[in-house]
């Protein structure tokens, strides 16, 4: 994935054309919007014309993979290796990641998936980011841990054991980057970590906190830990079902806005109790309790592609999975979180597409339903088409496409970097005299 940006090094400097469906055997809906990216598929071809490994000299970035047993990432997911192998064939098969809600925090599942394709045969990968083995060609080192589910599922204590294997797998990790020549040369600066689910990482975020972490909001970080001029904002994952087909009918949505989840929260939350209160009564509205039980999910899917509004309303953290939901369903979404931060807002404007409402605002009796009732047939037909346009940019697959949600925050991580270095580089302008000097 390359930028339109200045600062991008003299050795990346093409564009990325958009990739030929065709030649990388997928179907790809979108393969390029307005937001000044574009892709071209640049794996080396062999001479009877199949796809081989991607050629690191080509890549946007250069990643080095750090060889982590496999109790940090796959295994995590159940996958046992045979012998001493580190890494799933997945040219083979792909370790499945669990169902469910876990599916909202599984980024580094698809990073992880995307960095092994770019060294595998047939053309797996749109070849953005390309694994390299030798640490020293890296432009960044990615740390395969898989935090979210780790949290997830070996957060609690089982029998007598004092510390859960979540905790200690972030003390093992912690030694390990601490004593890596990699790690100590910037300090960890130019190192992945993917801590998506807000209470992953709990034991080392702060120790490892000079990194750059890839997360879904800053909402249960400190500022000294996690902040926007070093770390990646990614989309959740969504856990309703894509719209594929959709004429967008102005008439055909008949529900004026929707939401359905979780209504008492605490911290910013507090406001979905007061808007529920506001707008259940509402014909046009559905605001209604809801979980992922009792086929929760599908339903809250049909209600979102049958709306014209999708409510994102601020819970426990700034943001949640709801906002890609809507984004999926092509109904227009309501951002309702005065501390959210947006994915790749550097280069989507969210409001070409989303209606921001304060919370203040939001409250006021009557606001809302008079701001979202005199956008018209028109207006809302542009906004949902953009929608449509920009949806691919929110989806997590494998093998990736050019455009999608990977290669997304593998831009993200990108343009982070450059800043980074630009910064060291200027710190370090006067170390050798400053040396000298101590000398004498």
């Amino acid at each position: 994935m390359a930028i339109n940006s200045t600062l991008e090094s003299t050795t990346k400097t093409k564009l990325l054309e958009p990739a030929d469906s065709s030649t990388l055997g997928l179907q790809i809906t979108n393969p390029k919007s307005n937001i000044g990216i574009e892709f071209r598929d640049i794996s080396r071809s062999s001479d009877t014309g199949k796809k081989s490994k991607c050629d690191p000299n080509q890549a946007f970035l250069k990643v080095y993979m750090y060889d982590l047993p496999p109790d940090f990432h796959f295994g995590l997911l159940g996958w046992k290796p045979n012998g001493k192998k580190i890494w799933p064939d997945i040219g083979t098969a792909i370790p499945e990641y669990p169902g469910g809600l876990n599916w909202q925090h599984s980024m580094e599942y698809w990073l992880a998936l995307d960095l092994l394709a770019s060294n595998t045969n047939g053309g797996l990968s749109p070849c953005t980011a390309v694994r390299v083995n030798n640490s020293s060609f890296a432009d960044v080192f990615f740390v395969p841990f898989f935090s979210s589910i780790s949290y997830n599922r070996h957060s609690k204590l089982h029998g007598n054991k004092k510390i859960s294997k979540n905790s200690l797998l972030q003390d093992k990790l912690v030694k390990f980057l601490m004593g890596r020549e990699e790690w100590n040369k910037w300090g960890g600066k130019d190192h992945l970590i993917v801590a998506h689910h807000p209470n992953s990482m709990l034991m080392a975020r702060d120790k490892l906190g000079s990194a750059m972490f890839v997360l879904a909001d800053f909402g249960r970080y400190s500022n000294d830990t996690a902040n926007l001029q070093k770390d990646i904002i990614a989309p959740y994952m969504h856990v309703v079902r894509s719209i594929k087909d959709d004429t967008l009918s102005f008439k055909s949505r008949r529900t004026l806005a929707y939401f359905q989840g979780a209504v008492y929260r605490k911290d910013g939350g507090i406001i979905r109790q007061d808007l529920y209160y506001l707008l259940k009564d509402e014909k046009d509205v559905h605001f209604a309790f809801g979980s992922a039980k009792e086929n929760g999910i599908t339903k809250a899917g049909q209600g979102m592609a049958s709306s014209k509004f999708c409510l994102n309303i601020a819970g426990d953290t700034p943001s949640s999975n709801r906002l890609f939901d809507a984004i999926a369903s092509h109904c227009v979404p309501v951002i309702i979180s005065d501390d959210i931060e947006l994915p790749y807002e550097d280069v989507l404007d969210y409001s070409k597409f989303c209606i921001f409402i304060k919370a203040p605002d939001a409250i006021k009796p009557g606001f809302i339903l008079n701001l979202l009732r005199g956008i018209g047939p028109q207006e809302w037909t542009q906004m949902a088409q953009r929608v449509k346009e920009v949806a691919h940019h929110f989806e997590y697959q494998f093998p990736s496409q050019p455009g999608d949600a990977v290669q997304m925050i593998w831009g993200a991580v990108g343009r982070k970097l450059s800043s980074r270095r630009l910064k060291l580089h200027r710190e370090n302008r006067y170390k050798r005299s400053q040396l000298k000097q101590q000398r004498f």
